[in-house]
């Protein structure tokens, strides 16, 4: 069983941790409803996965970007319907939870059996991330890239999406390139431990709640008839009928409001905080979605 073991955006002085310039701010809250339509986009269908539970839809946006062959590994995983009858057999309080074959009895058909490591992402040309103004203990520069929290190392010109919680990756042995189809999504505090060490590829944007509630200690036992955490299947959005899609839209993480959601989020406006650390992590920010 596989288990999981330089364009910087200039801000002003809004981000000084005074009174003032936090009463200048407005609160997050404000700036999500009065963010314009042009500030968000929907959800492309071919990038998106609806993991149905028993318990309900959880909706995965993949990040073909920096990761596209796990991206097409996830589509054609899908197209198959690789999942169905399958579970979520591991579940590690505050860390992941786990999903795949755990009996490994089910053969992929169109799928890879493997996958080469797609643990970063190497760009010639830097990349738009709309960075923070101060990276973390794990990387020099951090920010958002198309919606996904990620770091990079602009010297080596190299970016990767973050483990934050509700990032979506994919499970492997210690062989580095023996990923195929087990995957995890983060459910706690980020493991940032596990960034560059495992591919990172997409980020759930609704239905954490499901996962959430998952069944801890799940049994998986077919043979015995019982399998908690059942999936039904895992289907793209385009797989389905239009009238059958949940309608997301994600605040673009290149627009004015998420600038100004995350100088919000540095330097709390409301009346209720007395400290202002002027200061934010990569995972500390969640990207709105509607």
């Amino acid at each position: 069983m596989k288990i999981i073991t330089l364009a910087l955006v200039v801000f002003g002085t809004n981000f000084l941790p005074n009174q003032a310039n936090a009463e200048a701010l407005r609160s997050p809250g404000e700036i999500i409803k009065s963010a314009p339509s042009s500030d968000w986009r929907s959800l492309d269908p071919n990038n998106t996965l609806y993991i149905e539970l028993e318990t309900g839809r959880v909706i995965v946006e993949l990040n073909p970007l920096l990761a596209p062959k796990h991206s097409q590994q996830m589509r054609m995983l899908a197209n198959e319907n690789f999942y169905q009858g399958l579970n979520f057999y591991r579940y590690v309080e505050g860390f992941v939870a786990q999903a795949g074959d755990k009996l490994e009895q089910r053969k992929i058909k169109t799928a890879a059996s493997s996958l080469q490591s797609e643990r970063y992402h190497t760009s010639a040309k830097p990349l738009p991330v709309t960075y923070l103004p101060t990276g973390d203990g794990y990387a020099q520069s951090t920010g958002f890239l198309n919606g996904f929290a990620v770091a990079s190392d602009v010297k080596n010109s190299q970016y990767w999406q973050t483990h934050c919680q509700g990032a979506f990756a994919m499970a492997r042995s210690e062989d580095p390139d023996s990923g195929s189809s087990e995957f995890y999504i983060v459910i706690g505090q980020a493991p940032r431990y596990l960034d560059k060490n495992l591919t990172v590829f997409g980020q759930v944007r609704q239905g954490m709640e499901f996962i959430h509630t998952l069944t801890r200690r799940p049994v998986t036992n077919k043979a015995g008839g019982q399998m908690d955490n059942k999936i039904k299947t895992i289907q793209l959005a385009s797989q389905i009928d239009e009238n059958q899609r949940t309608s997301l839209s994600v605040l673009r993480t290149d627009s004015s409001s998420f600038k100004q959601l995350i100088k919000s989020r540095m330097n709390r406006p409301n009346a209720f905080f007395i400290e202002r650390p002027n200061y934010i992590d990569v995972c500390g920010i969640t990207v709105p979605v509607k």
